[in-house]
């Protein structure tokens, strides 16, 4: 390894788990089950057996 300031060592470490954050929160962010309006109503008239 070549030799680095502390200051670079904690730059590298602050930017490699920022990184991974990133990437958990995109994968996340993709794989999150998406409510619209439209699905939303039609499921709940479906499913509504209360007489309102």
């Amino acid at each position: 390894m070549p030799q680095l300031s502390p200051l670079n060592w904690v730059f590298l470490f602050i930017l490699f788990w920022s990184s991974v954050i990133l990437v958990s929160i995109l994968i996340w962010w993709s794989k999150k089950t998406i409510f619209s309006p439209e699905v939303a109503s039609k499921s709940t008239l479906e499913e509504n057996k209360w007489n309102w």
